[in-house]
């Protein structure tokens, strides 16, 4: 495949233009904001790197699009894709970020951090016993490579994490894997769930009230897309206290609407997309070796199934 220009855009154009041309010197490159993204620019480019279509997005001329995030959703969801369009994305320290999130938020939960922080602002000494992480029940959803790092991060404190996959196939670390259909027990058992799926047709909305149903006052944690979330049913389920907290890093509109009632829920946390986040240094290595792997033939583990939507 022979690339020779290349339109880049997004969050990180600015810094990558001061990055990739030394690098490449051979290729034209195209550094532009996505708001000032135009029709031309796209009839000029071999390829196309950001995190999300922008602007006049065609696939008309392209060859490669390259996704400067891990998730390729935003390019490949409801929209159809050329056949002769390579799509990759990019790969890095992602799962390592992703778990160090989880955890963070497992452990603050464990070792009581809101309860001792009001019992100081009351000026009360009243000792609680942790919850050993150890000892409890925590089902991710997505054994693909975030979800595999979530589960090796937890079995070093002493966790014995239950997969959920479209397969049910064993996957290690995971001490079991079970299908969505299957998970009932494991769920009705599960002190937190971490989805960490991609979107897919599959997964749009399969957290749904069926799902929430299937809980007891457990703890639920979204790193993977908001869209596989229906927000309504997970309002309900914090009601009822199906779910007893929620983590949230994405969701269905972002950034989030206003007027949604997650912002006021008392058991909701909000983050805003950050569990983790494309660094300048990550994106210009990922585009470089990509297109050097593109130009000797070299396997692309980055490489998106667009088949399978991820």
């Amino acid at each position: 495949m022979n690339i020779r220009r290349i339109l880049v855009t997004g969050r990180l154009y600015a810094e990558l233009a001061a990055l990739l041309p030394n690098k490449r010197p051979d290729k034209e490159f195209r550094f532009v904001a996505e708001e000032e993204l135009t029709a031309n620019d796209f009839a000029w480019a071999d390829a196309y790197v950001g995190f999300r279509p922008a602007g006049p997005f065609s696939l008309a001329n392209l060859r490669w699009v390259h996704s400067l995030g891990a998730g390729v959703d935003a390019f490949l969801w409801k929209r159809e894709w050329k056949k002769n369009v390579l799509l990759t994305r990019t790969i890095g320290s992602f799962g390592e970020q992703i778990a160090e999130y989880c955890l963070s938020y497992l452990l603050r939960d464990a070792q009581c951090h809101d309860v001792y922080a009001w019992y100081q602002e009351q000026r009360q000494w009243k000792p609680l016993a942790p919850k050993r992480l150890g000892e409890q029940r925590i089902v991710i959803y997505g054994t693909g490579e975030i979800g595999r790092r979530i589960a090796e991060t937890l079995r070093l404190f002493g966790v014995s994490p239950i997969g959920v996959s479209r397969s049910g196939r064993d996957t290690p670390p995971f001490s079991a894997v079970c299908r969505h259909e299957e998970a009932g027990e494991a769920l009705a058992c599960a002190d937190w769930v971490i989805a960490a799926l991609p979107l897919t047709e599959e997964t749009h909305h399969l957290f749904d009230e069926t799902f929430f149903a299937c809980l007891h006052n457990a703890g639920f944690i979204n790193v993977g897309r908001g869209a596989t979330v229906d927000e309504t049913a997970l309002v309900g389920a914090l009601e009822n206290r199906n779910v007893r907290l929620a983590v949230l890093d994405v969701f269905e509109e972002e950034p989030l609407p206003p007027h949604s009632p997650l912002w006021v829920h008392p058991n909701v946390i909000i983050t805003p997309h950050i569990a983790a986040l494309t660094s300048v240094d990550a994106a210009a290595h990922s585009v470089l070796d990509t297109l050097r792997r593109i130009e000797t033939g070299e396997p692309l583990a980055n490489a998106v199934d667009v088949s399978r939507r991820y």
